[in-house]
């Protein structure tokens, strides 16, 4: 495969998960995705702090807004490189959210996706952050 054909797919990649990660962040303004959300952090990783009772929704925000600018850092040459990392960081650090969710199906429905699954889909989603950037 020539490099320009290479180039093109990454570009192309980049700018699909940059609509995915951007509209995935807005999802999490969102009041009934984001109260499910933040239902979703495990017990002993909710923050309160300053926030109170709060803390879980300013998480919920947070991510979101780490989606959105992970979308548009894909998508701004100087800054892909370093933007696929922290994307790779973000994907790891929001799996215990998703596992917690994945055991009470009950609670979270739809966002209760089978934990295998969810494995499944997280791996490639880092890959394809990694395969974006390369």
């Amino acid at each position: 495969m020539s490099t320009v054909t290479l180039d093109s797919l990454q570009f192309v990649l980049r700018c699909l998960l940059a609509v995915f990660f951007f509209g995935a962040g807005i999802t999490h303004f969102v009041p009934v995705v984001q109260r499910t959300m933040a239902a979703m952090i495990p017990p002993g990783l909710r923050f309160t702090g300053i926030f109170g009772a709060r803390g879980p929704v300013v998480l919920v925000m947070f991510t979101g807004v780490c989606e959105m600018l992970g979308g548009l850092g894909l998508l701004w040459p100087p800054t892909t490189g370093v933007t696929g990392v922290l994307l790779v960081i973000f994907l790891i650090a929001v799996f215990p959210a998703n596992a917690f969710a994945a055991r009470d199906p009950q609670r979270f429905g739809r966002a209760a996706i089978p934990l295998r699954i969810r494995v499944v889909e997280q791996i490639a989603l880092i890959a394809l952050v990694v395969l974006a950037i390369l």
